[in-house]
């Protein structure tokens, strides 16, 4: 039976055709349960073997290739069923195999059943949403699927939701990974205890089926992988064979998903070494078995891999069977015989050969990188199966089948050493691949999934080299992109270094592998291993020495770079990712005292590397000038673990510390870089272009700064601890190149600088002195005080938001160490530092977001200048912070002028760095400190307050730190010291301070005015000692005079460098006078230097009292303090002292050098008692003018500046107010057009643009600037004042049928199907939807102006956010955006005041005019320009709305459709007005929506338009209204012709806007009256025929009865029982009543109908019509609106209307008949209106009655409610299919007007070039959206042809928005902003309000 059903599959044969489909499944059940059964018994070679043969049949590999190869020869071949249907056919088998006989999914369910389901495991890939939470997490890599988070419980833990990069794995149940208690209710229960034993039976058949499927699998990836030419694999191919592939694949992936069981059974089959060898070794009699053999071994090679067995040189040392799967450990020792070169690791390390030799010999000649390198052995399944995974590139599918096995442990050991064993081969084919970036993430996917576990990471790095392959791995890899470096001396280097620009580099390739290597690092088994093997770290440091001096930048002198390099994002990327992140992995290690020995050994290869570094290099003493690199990794890692020892380890850091000699030198490139840094800042490297000025940014921004600049400034303050001080103060300056300016004489010349750069520089090198000695991050602060300084700093700044100040906080870039961002110590520390400022909402302002700002008590303490200047990216961040400070100042009262930077005392330093405190103490500082003074005094030029301010500081700073108790007689025993200079006798600076320098000799140019004593003498007569002096030539060598010389600080650090390399002086000699004579000698154009000495006679105290005087600007202002308060002496920390300017700092001083001395004490006041003379008016000649002080001139710049901004600032204030301001009444603008003054001949205009004024006239005519915008705001009225909510389940949805534009569509739709078409179309209005709404700025301007504004628009060529050619345009005066002009009616404001005169004419005799005045045909006026505009503006209203929302007519183009389109225009406007003073009239004529109207334009422009089709006086409603027609029966029209709509289902107020729009304008007020009031009788009738309806037979009836009997009173017609009993009698003729019997109506509501109930119900029926009446009037006459209570609105209009008899008492309760005035006897209309209802409900009885219900209670339209919590909304949308293409869109968005879910930009749903958003956009609003973007919780706004992001209503805790969701954090709504967002909805004020625009170009 079996052999049966083989050749019914038929082998090779196509199937036999006449077995049916249907049998053959039988047959395959049946098959399959007769080989189970067989199988089943205990000897059951027979039937293995069966089913052997029958595999082989199924899943022959050769047709699929067949069909890969050959598309269509493989369909005839393939049976017919196209190149599919034979995979089908196989996969059929495996499935009836499997289940063996029994149905597949009964199968599947079986197997599952038996899952112990610990692990959730799910697999995602990338843009996946999943969650990670910090509480719950030990790895940082931790993640949980949405599902199990959601079902575990994380309240109040540290979560955030985010979108997987790379794809992942949830990690629910796995506890190396994660904490217990944050399993989801799933994985808690450890469930393995109680889930049976599977059956042996079950699964018995998978496990002889799966090995034949996968083996074919693997066939099928041989087969179709085709060595490409150029080492370069066709894509196409590739994804060829992976997409025929799919569905074996995927049952893979099912299988796996089964659960426990079956993924055991599959790691059996993966791993089993039998399996494979017997299956792949090719020996067999199989040709084709053959050939694929051969295949794979060609792929190997090619892969410049060798496969062991098929080269006899490796010996056939064949591992046994029970060995470690890894075959680098079989080799280890078999490939001995490859190491061409034998050397050991030590010999690699000699740098002596040539570079290309060095470079290869260093890692080809060791065996073990060797067999890392070019070996693999595939012993197993899984093995060859994840070699084509990484052939193929790492195809998804394949990624995720083989990650879905891995809640196997067993799998997870033997996957993750398969996938170590691959591990360079996975380096060699990610460096050729073209989809690099793909190919990373996939090998993160998989890497992140491996290493992430402890446990799992430390097996692999003990059993199979983890540690050495990763290191090798990337080595080889930074091999390929080596170049020489040209650091120093460019010829002989022979250092090599990476090249930035190179493909790997530039794009980040290698991030996969050190992203993996930073992984491990984590883990302290791992990490420890790592730091005790001395071999690694040799390689290690190899490895960063690649990158120390990459991407070099040379100062361009000459000419401007051409082509600007941006090779330095990847250098910084590189050294951060590959060099400090390890870094800091590894100290994360090197916490506590154990782990001292690993410290020691780092520092000691780092240093080795070093002074290799230094050799290749060939440097000696002198960096190389104009060259800088910014990246010393070496350096960097020697410092931070010097660090880490004193502070963590207890170490003694002089054992640590190399020679003096080692330390002069690793100090050299780091104080480049600082010099360079002030270099850059002071525009020298200008030439080179921005991205120099980007380095410099990068290296000091928050992401790299604590691994570049903390811990250069680090090495260079340990350095200057040991290092010899005046040796290192003056290395800082001739680094900062201002050693020249450094003398007393009022001129120099610098050889090395330009003068415009010196006083830059010189800031700069002071600067950096106070950052040297005042930072103490790593010099002894707890972590939580860095973190309070660095916050501290950030914060003083400007206000930040949260996550910004997380973002510019440097936290350790290794996640497992120390403060991790959001933990409990950064919100602890933020709490007590800041203040939360909530956002504040101005309606129209810019979005805010919650801040957080400094208390004050940190700015009185904590404000750090020093750290704000070492923290800020741009330079104007440290004004902004002194901009707060000074303001902070100012407010308490603690000082009003413009402070100074306090003063901030320091964290104790560490003992191990007392050394550095000796430079404040050596006199090289204390001679430039003197000097700077003295030249500060004598207004030297380039000086800046900076300058003065650093010099106190380092003198304060030197007073803070000096030596305890100084003796005073200590000055007096100096000993030898004293030969080399005069200048002081120690080197304490308290003693220092009060020493007096007589006499200094310096150096002059001839011109110098020191030099020209007799012109000098007659103006100088103070006591500060004339400057003449004798001259004499000065000798090189120095005599032991009285007088001080200016010793050249180059000389003598050159000096002190040569005696320590060189250890013999005869040679320092020899070396130092070159370099010295050089560097003074003179260009040749300047003037020979001669000597001059200058008297000088004073000391720092001394110079610091003048300074005093001279910052005061008062003689003898210094009055020492202590001589009144004896008390200042003994507690001197006074608050007064605290903040202050320059006098306040130099007090403070003074009295810190008195304290510390009592011989400071004394000399002070000396010097105090000597009155000095008055300082005499200096003579300023015009050189010095030019310099004089640019500060004072900036400051006065400054000053006029502010003066400007604040009256520009007021101007436009009241600018503002006038025309912008939304609340300000119309009464104050510039616009007479409405109000009516007698005295006002006529109405007068201001054109804007030219500026005149004067009437609009009809040759040269004004308009006003309107912006025209269709809007179906109205539209979305409802009836309902609950706002419908947004969706957030299927069963919520939103339908639309009662929305007000809906409601009035099908009233249309009715009428239109039973009456006459021209008829119906005047019956309503339309508009609703799609409306065109007219609103203006208030501005005017002369239409020919315009029209030359908009040509230069035209021309002008900047991108404006508006389409010049739609006629859009921004008004010249306020900016506001605008598309037409709206002419102005010529006409005089006192015709107004004639017509408006109450005549006391009849009624009837009105009612006759408004008839003749009607029946009059408007002739349009001559072709004026007027006229034209009139026409131009027309065409413009009806071209602002799509032609769907202006044509209703059943004949296109009627006539009739532009008359209903035009009423409806001024019916929307009025509408809107309405709903913009909040739905009704009661806040009267000074409402807040009361924005500048322009509907009386607008109704000239209607009126003018509607004359021109003129009504057929037969048909003109008016005669309805107000004649009594003979023959009513002719009126119904005959049975053929459709008859007219009857009078009582017009809409009234639509009749009222045709009537008045009929008239000639401007129109009489008596004739406005009479409309009104004539309208008014039918609006009432209509109300009691809509009430006899909604009211049930009883009550019917008995009100008929009352009626009649009062019928006879005298105001019958006034009563509205009396008329509601004539109605109901009228209307019973008819049918209309009839049908209630048989069907309950919904309108019929239950209610016992009271008379006040049915008044109510009669005044809400009449108000809307009285509310647009009122608005009308308002606007056409000119009249207030007055203000009233809600419940008196009826009478207030109706009388303001004029429909209540003047003479009317308002004692008794008020009754709306009142206000009656029919023009006929009212019974007779009456019954004339009810004949024609009842001849239609004849025919169409419940037409009828629905037509006479009218709704006309609207609410005011609301925006859809949003829930409270933002991932209610997420959850639901993001993976919601959309309805149009069922796909989950890639940016799904949801309308917020109507709850819509649409495809932003999706091209899938795209219509006519349209995509969804903007279709909907305008179906939905006519041109507006307002779209919610799920995945970005941002709001964007469509208007038109123009899109702008509005922001988002979703803030999280903190009060920040989160755009594009990337924090991921919880967000709430906030209320007020999607009020305003509602508000600019309504008020059509998004145009206005937003400013970034752009145009969409129907992409969204």
């Amino acid at each position: 039976m079996a052999a049966a059903a083989a050749a019914a599959v038929g082998g090779a044969q196509p199937p036999q055709a006449e077995v049916p489909a249907p049998g053959l499944a039988l047959d395959k059940a049946a098959t399959a349960a007769h080989l189970k059964a067989a199988l089943s018994r205990p000897d059951n070679r027979a039937g293995a073997e069966e089913l052997q043969a029958l595999l082989e049949r199924v899943l022959s590999a050769e047709r699929p290739l067949a069909a890969a190869a050959d598309g269509e020869e493989a369909a005839a071949a393939g049976g017919g069923g196209g190149p599919g249907a034979a995979e089908e056919e196989a996969l059929e088998w495996c499935k009836c195999l499997l289940a063996g006989g029994g149905g597949y999914d009964e199968f599947c369910a079986a197997v599952r059943a038996y899952d112990p389901a610990a692990l959730c495991g799910l697999v995602w890939t990338a843009n996946f949403v999943a969650y990670r939470c910090r509480t719950c997490g030990i790895s940082p890599c931790m993640s949980l699927c949405a599902e199990c988070f959601h079902q575990g419980d994380h309240t109040g833990h540290d979560f955030n939701m985010f979108r997987s990069q790379a794809g992942g794995a949830c990690d629910c149940g796995d506890s190396n990974v994660m904490r217990e208690s944050g399993f989801c209710k799933r994985h808690q229960i450890k469930s393995s205890s109680n889930i049976p034993c599977v059956p042996k039976d079950l699964l018995m058949m998978s496990e002889f089926v799966l090995p034949r499927f996968i083996f074919c699998l693997i066939q099928y990836l041989r087969e179709g992988y085709n060595e490409p030419a150029a080492d370069v694999p066709s894509e196409k191919d590739l994804n060829k064979v992976l997409q025929l592939l799919e569905p074996q694949i995927s049952f893979l992936e099912d299988l796996t998903k089964m659960g426990g069981a079956m993924r055991s059974v599959l790691t059996q089959v993966l791993t089993n070494q039998q399996n494979y060898k017997d299956l792949t070794s090719g020996l067999g009699e199989n040709a084709c078995a053959r050939k694929s053999h051969e295949k794979y071994l060609i792929a190997l090679k090619s892969s410049g891999l060798t496969y062991p067995e098929d080269k006899l040189v490796y010996g056939i040392q064949e591992p046994s069977a029970g060995a470690s799967t890894l075959a680098v450990q079989g080799f280890a020792s078999a490939t001995g015989t490859l190491g061409q070169l034998d050397s050991s690791d030590e010999e690699d390390q000699d740098g002596s050969q040539g570079l290309g030799k060095r470079k290869r010999v260093k890692l080809s000649s060791n065996t073990k990188d060797q067999s890392i390198m070019d070996v693999l052995k595939h012993k197993s399944f899984l093995e060859e199966l994840l070699f084509w995974t990484i052939k193929y590139e790492f195809p998804q599918k394949m990624v995720t089948f083989l990650l879905n096995m891995l809640p196997d442990q067993e799998y997870k050991v033997a996957f993750t050493k398969t996938f170590v064993q691959h591990y360079a081969f996975i380096m060699k084919t990610l460096k050729k691949s073209h989809e690099s970036d793909t190919m990373s993430n996939r090998i993160v996917h998989i890497s992140v999934q491996l290493f992430s576990n402890e446990e799992l990471a430390r097996q692999v790095t003990e059993e199979c080299q983890l540690l050495d392959i990763m290191v090798t791995v990337l080595l080889y890899m930074m091999e390929s992109c080596l170049i020489k470096s040209e650091l120093q001396d460019e010829e002989n280097s022979l250092h090599v270094v990476v090249n930035c620009g190179e493909a790997l580099l530039k794009n980040n390739t290698y991030w996969p592998l050190v992203s993996d290597f930073i992984n491990i690092l984590s883990h302290q088994s791992v990490a420890k291993r790592f730091l005790e093997d001395h071999g690694l770290l040799v390689t290690w440091m190899n490895f960063v020495s690649f990158f120390q001096g990459m991407n070099l930048n040379k100062r361009e002198l000459n000419e401007h770079v051409e082509f600007e390099s941006q090779t330095y994002y990847a250098a910084f990327a590189a050294e951060l990712e590959a060099c400090a992140q390890p870094m800091w992995g590894l100290l994360s290690h090197c916490k506590v005292r154990e782990t001292q020995e690993y410290t020691r050994n780092v520092v000691r290869y780092c240093l080795e590397a070093l002074q290799d570094w230094f050799d290749a290099i060939n440097f000696v003493d002198e960096p190389a000038p104009n060259q800088v690199t910014f990246h010393l990794p070496l350096h960097r890692y020697y410092a931070m673990f010097l660090s880490k020892a004193v502070k963590c380890q207890e170490l003694d850091l002089d054992s640590v510390l190399p020679d003096q000699e080692m330390l002069m030198k690793l100090m050299i490139h780091p104080l480049q870089i600082q010099a360079s840094l002030a270099e850059i800042h002071s525009n020298m490297w200008v030439r080179n272009g921005l991205q120099i000025k980007g380095q410099a940014m990068t290296y000091v921004q928050s992401h790299f700064c604590n691994s570049m600049i903390d811990p250069d400034i680090y090495l260079l303050q340990v350095c200057a601890s040991r290092l010899d001080p005046d040796y290192f103060i003056s290395s800082v300056f001739e680094r900062f190149k201002v050693v020249d300016l450094l003398t007393m004489a009022s001129q120099h010349q610098n050889t090395v600088l330009d003068a415009e750069h010196e006083r830059s520089m010189l800031e700069g090198a002071l600067t950096f002195l106070v950052i040297l000695l005042s930072l103490r991050l790593h010099l002894g602060m707890s972590d939580d005080e860095i973190l309070r300084a660095e916050m501290v700093a950030q914060l003083c700044m400007n206000d930040r938001t949260h996550s910004s100040l997380l973002d510019l906080i440097p936290e350790n870039p290794n996640p497992k160490s120390g403060i991790i961002p959001g933990s409990y110590s950064f919100e602890s520390v933020l709490s007590a530092v800041a203040d939360f400022k909530a956002p504040v909402f101005e309606p129209g302002g810019s979005m805010q977001q919650g801040m957080y700002t400094p208390k004050a008590e940190v700015w009185d303490h904590e404000f750090d200048p020093v750290m704000v200047i070492l923290r800020t990216v741009y330079r104007r961040d440290v004004q902004s912070a002194m901009d707060r400070y000074t303001a902070f100042l100012k407010q308490s009262g603690k000082f009003p002028g413009n402070p100074w930077p306090p003063y901030k005392k320091r964290t104790p330093l560490h003992p191990s760095y007392k050394g550095l405190m000796r430079l404040l103490h050596c006199k090289t500082l204390h001679i430039v400190l003197f000097t700077l003074l003295y030249k500060i005094l004598m207004d030297h030029q380039n000086l800046s307050e900076h300058v003065l301010c650093m010099v106190l500081y380092l003198i304060e700073l030197g007073l803070e730190n000096s030596a305890e108790e100084e003796s005073d007689e200590e000055a007096s025993a100096c000993g030898p010291e004293r030969c080399h200079d005069s200048w002081f006798p120690g080197s304490n600076l308290v003693s220092n301070m009060r020493h007096f320098i007589n006499y200094v000799r310096v150096r002059v140019p001839e011109t110098a005015p020191e030099v020209k004593r007799d012109s000098l003498a007659s103006t100088s007569s103070d006591s500060l000692g004339s400057l003449q002096s004798s001259r004499r030539p000065k000798v090189l060598q120095r005599e032991n005079s009285g007088t001080a010389q200016v010793f050249s600080l180059v000389a003598e650090r050159r000096k002190k460098f040569q005696e320590i390399i060189n250890r013999s002086n005869s040679e320092a000699n020899q070396v130092v006078r070159p370099k010295t004579s050089s560097k003074w000698s003179a260009p040749g154009s300047a003037p020979q230097l001669t000597t001059a000495i200058l008297e000088i006679k004073e000391s720092i105290l001394s110079l610091l009292i003048k300074l005093h005087h001279k910052l005061s600007g008062k003689q003898n202002s210094y009055y020492p303090p202590w001589l009144d308060d004896i008390e200042i002496l003994i507690q001197p920390e006074i608050p007064k002292y605290s903040h202050g300017d320059g006098i306040t700092a130099v007090e403070r001083i003074l009295l810190k050098a008195a304290l510390q001395s009592r011989m400071n004490k004394r000399i002070i006041e000396e010097i105090c008692r000597k009155v000095t003379p008055p300082v005499p008016p200096k003579k300023i000649t015009a050189a010095e003018k030019k310099t004089l002080d640019k500060e004072e001139r900036r400051q006065k710049a400054r000053e006029r500046q502010q003066k400007l901004l604040a009256e520009f600032a007021s101007r436009q204030k009241s600018f503002m107010e006038t025309a912008m301001d939304v609340d300000s009444p119309e009464s104050d603008i510039p616009m007479e057009i409405t109000t009516a003054e007698p005295q006002v001949s006529e109405a007068v205009y201001d054109c804007v643009i030219c500026g005149q004024s004067g009437p609009s006239s009809e040759d040269r005519p004004t308009g006003l600037v309107v912006l025209l915008q269709a809007s179906s705001v109205l539209g979305q009225c409802r009836d309902n004042i609950e706002p419908k909510k947004l969706p957030i389940s299927e069963e919520e949805q939103i339908y639309p049928w009662d929305t007000c534009a809906a409601v009035h569509d099908v009233r249309l739709s009715l009428l239109q199907r039973y009456f006459k078409d021209s008829s119906c179309l005047l019956a309503v209005s339309i508009g609703w939807e799609g409306g065109v709404y007219v609103q203006t700025c208030g501005h005017t301007l002369h239409i020919d102006c315009h029209k030359s504004y908009m040509e230069s628009l035209r021309n002008d060529q900047v991108l404006q956010g508006f389409s010049v050619d739609k006629g859009e345009f921004t008004c010249p005066l306020c900016r506001q955006f605008a598309n037409s002009v709206l002419p102005c009616y010529p006409g005089s404001n006192v015709e107004n005041n004639l017509w408006q005169r109450p005549s006391n004419k009849s009624i009837q005799d009105l009612i006759k005019e408004v008839e003749e005045l009607q029946g009059r045909p408007g002739a349009f006026p001559s072709e004026t320009n007027l006229s034209k505009e009139m026409e131009s503006v027309m065409k413009d209203i009806k071209n602002t709305t799509q032609k769907k929302y202006r044509d209703y007519s059943k004949t296109p183009g009627s006539p009739d459709n532009d008359f209903l389109f035009m009423y409806s225009v001024a019916r929307t406007n009025l509408e809107l007005e309405l709903i913009h003073r909040g739905g009704n009239l009661c806040s009267g004529g000074a409402s807040t929506a009361g924005k500048r109207s322009c509907l009386n334009q607008l109704f000239h422009v209607l009126a003018l338009h509607m004359r021109l089709y003129s009504i057929d006086s037969e048909y003109n409603p008016w005669r309805k209204l107000t004649q009594l027609l003979e023959e009513m029966s002719s009126q119904l029209g005959s049975e053929e012709q459709q008859p007219e709509v009857p009078i009582l289902y017009h809409d009234v107020t639509s009749l009222l806007l045709i009537q008045i729009l009929m008239m000639p304008q401007p129109l009489h007020k008596d004739h406005f009256t009479c409309i009104v009031k004539v309208l008014f009788t039918l609006l009432y009738t209509q109300g009691l025929v809509a009430l006899s309806v909604k009211c049930n037979e009883e009550d019917r009836s008995a009100w008929k009865h009352t009626g009649a009997l009062k019928k006879n009173t005298c105001d019958a017609e006034k009563s509205y029982d009396v008329l509601l009993s004539f109605v109901i009698s009228e209307l019973s003729k008819g049918k209309l009543y009839h049908e209630e019997g048989t069907q309950e109506c919904a309108t019929i509501i239950p209610v016992a109908w009271s008379p006040e109930s049915m008044e109510k119900y009669l005044q809400d029926f009449c108000l809307p019509f009285l509310r647009i009446a009122s608005l009308l009037q308002h606007h056409l006459f000119g009249e207030d609106l007055p203000s009233c209570q809600e419940e008196e609105e009826f009478s207030v209009l109706s009388s303001c209307l004029g429909l209540l008899p003047t003479f009317y008492q308002t004692e008794h309760p008020f009754i709306s008949a009142s206000c009656l005035d029919w023009p006929v006897p009212a019974f007779d209309i009456i019954s004339q209106w009810c004949f024609e209802i009842n001849s239609f409900t004849e025919r169409q009885a419940e037409q009828g009655k629905a037509l006479l219900i009218q709704e006309s209670k609207w609410k005011l339209p609301h925006l859809l409610q949003l829930p409270e919590n933002y991932n209610t909304i997420f959850q639901y949308y993001h993976r919601k299919t959309c309805s149009v293409c069922t796909k989950v869109p890639k940016d799904p968005a949801v309308c917020l007007v109507c709850g819509t879910f649409v495809c932003l930009k999706g091209l899938c749903c795209k219509q006519q070039s349209y995509c969804e958003c903007v279709l909907h956009s305008q179906n939905c609003g006519a041109g507006t959206g307002i779209f919610l973007l799920i995945n970005a919780s941002v709001i964007i706004i469509i208007r038109g042809h123009r899109f702008c992001l509005w922001g988002s209503v979703y803030l999280d805790a903190h009060g920040e928005e989160d755009r594009d969701l990337r924090r991921g954090k919880p967000l709430y709504i906030c209320k007020e902003r999607y009020k305003v967002l509602e508000q600019q909805w309504i008020s059509h004020t998004f145009d206005h309000i937003n400013k970034r625009w752009g145009p969409h170009y129907n992409g969204l």
